[in-house]
């Protein structure tokens, strides 16, 4: 069996096919699993653990089913859904992760993270980051009506999309110096993280040593998971339509 990894679902109720896609995909080859690691944006947004729209809600049931079945759930807060909190964790069986987080696979320590951090050129971003993720910001923003966070999240996309429509490429993408920092802090191999949907391994170099940094993809227009069993690790598209 293998141990799964995705990222950025981005479900909500206009992604039907995402949804379909990945609740067949729960239903068959994570079933299966190991483990699955999902790291951040499962959601296209999250105001609060109280206010699932229907297709989020089929996925919180779904997930519920699989670590029922006893396949270990792990979350990741992505910057889309950055408030999934105890409520959800209690609902789904997963574990929330901290980001960046450590972990064993098949005998080798892994860094996995959502990937959002390492974007370090877009410093307006970054910022952005920092506010939002302020415990005080947070507890501000859960204190609203579900339909006002519902009104601002939307502008907070809208606004988002527009940003990085008129980002130069590769400001919209990873640095490669905190690239370098996180594996060198780490102390480790092997980096996993999503964030910007351009799935692909990269072999690089750090400080003389041979690193890799393996990017997942986003599930629009098919799913993209990473299979890491006893004979190594592959980052595979799923055929479109199809869950696994």
């Amino acid at each position: 069996m293998a141990t799964l990894f995705v990222s950025d679902l981005h479900i909500d109720a206009a992604g039907a096919a995402i949804s379909d896609r990945f609740l067949r995909f729960l239903d068959a080859e994570a079933a299966h699993a190991d483990a699955l690691y999902i790291l951040g944006d499962l959601f296209e947004s999250w105001v609060g653990d109280d206010a699932p729209d229907a297709a989020q809600r089929r996925v919180i049931d779904a997930l519920r089913a699989l670590t029922a079945r006893g396949v270990p759930c792990f979350v990741m807060h992505g910057n889309r859904d950055f408030l999934l909190g105890a409520r959800f964790a209690a609902e789904t069986g997963a574990e929330l992760l901290p980001d960046p987080v450590l972990i064993t696979q098949r005998g080798e320590r892994v860094l996995a993270m959502h990937g959002d951090a390492l974007c370090t050129d877009d410093r307006p971003y970054q910022r952005l980051r920092a506010a939002v993720r302020d415990p005080d910001w947070q507890r501000r923003f859960l204190d609203l009506g579900v339909a006002a966070r519902r009104s601002l999240a939307g502008a907070a996309r809208a606004g988002s999309r527009a940003h990085t429509a008129a980002l130069e490429t590769q400001i919209a993408d990873v640095n490669a110096d905190s690239v370098a920092a996180v594996l060198r802090g780490a102390g480790v191999e092997t980096l996993i993280h999503g964030h910007t949907h351009r799935p692909a391994v990269h072999e690089l170099t750090v400080d003389g040593n041979p690193r890799r940094r393996i990017v997942l993809g986003d599930w629009h227009a098919a799913g993209s998971v990473l299979r890491w069993d006893r004979r190594g690790f592959e980052l595979a598209t799923l055929a479109p339509g199809r869950g696994g």
